[in-house]
C-alpha cells in the first residue's frame, strides 16, 4: 500500500488517533489483581472466631475426627477459648477457660456444647454450635496427644478449621 507521497511504508502501520486500548486494558487488569490480593489479605488477616455458651437441645449432624497434639504447658488460644495441658506420668490436667479436669491415658471426655461465630473483617460468615469429645492418648516429646471428635450443627469447611488453629496445634483429619 502506497502513501499519498508515493513512498511504501516499511514498518508497522499505527492506527490514527493514539496508542490504542492495550495500555488501559493492562492497567485495569493489574488494578483488579491488586484489589483481589488486598481483599484476600484482609480476609486472611481478620479471620477470627468467638466462642460462647451454646443453646440447649441443639442437634449435631456433622462429625469430624482429628488426631491432635498440643505443646505441653504452653497456653493455646483457639478463638476466645484458652487451653493449657499439663501431664504427669499417665495423667493429664486440662485447663479450658479456667475449668480444670483430670484425664488418664485412654479416658474419654465430653465437653459442654459451645457456640462459635466466625467473622471476616468483623462480618459474621458462619455461626454454629459444636461439641468436642476428647480421648487422651498420652505425652511424647513434650506434646500432649488426643483423638478429638468435633460434632457441629453446620458443616464447617476444613480450610476454616485449619486457619483458626494456632501454628503450635497439629490437627490432622482422621478417616473412620
Amino acid at each position: 500500500m502506497m502513501s499519498s507521497n508515493g513512498v511504501i511504508p516499511t514498518g508497522p502501520v499505527q492506527p490514527s488517533g493514539g496508542t490504542g486500548r492495550t495500555g488501559s486494558g493492562r492497567t485495569i487488569l493489574i488494578a483488579a489483581i491488586v484489589i483481589l490480593i488486598a481483599v484476600i489479605a484482609v480476609a486472611i488477616l481478620t479471620l477470627s472466631v468467638t466462642t460462647t455458651g451454646a443453646g440447649s437441645g441443639t442437634a449435631f449432624p456433622y462429625t469430624t475426627m482429628y488426631a491432635v497434639s498440643f505443646p505441653e504447658g504452653e497456653p493455646i488460644a483457639i478463638g476466645t477459648t484458652r487451653i493449657v495441658v499439663l501431664s504427669y506420668n499417665n495423667e493429664m490436667v486440662t485447663d479450658v477457660d479456667g475449668e480444670r479436669e483430670k484425664l488418664v491415658v485412654g479416658e474419654d471426655r465430653t465437653f459442654a456444647p459451645r457456640h462459635a461465630r466466625i467473622t471476616v473483617a468483623g462480618i459474621p460468615v458462619l455461626d454454629s454450635d459444636f461439641q468436642i469429645l476428647m480421648k487422651y492418648k498420652g505425652v511424647r516429646d513434650s506434646r500432649a496427644y488426643f483423638d478429638l471428635t468435633v460434632r457441629t450443627e453446620k458443616q464447617v469447611p476444613e480450610y476454616l478449621v485449619k486457619r483458626l488453629l494456632p501454628p503450635t496445634v497439629d490437627a490432622r483429619p482422621v478417616q473412620t
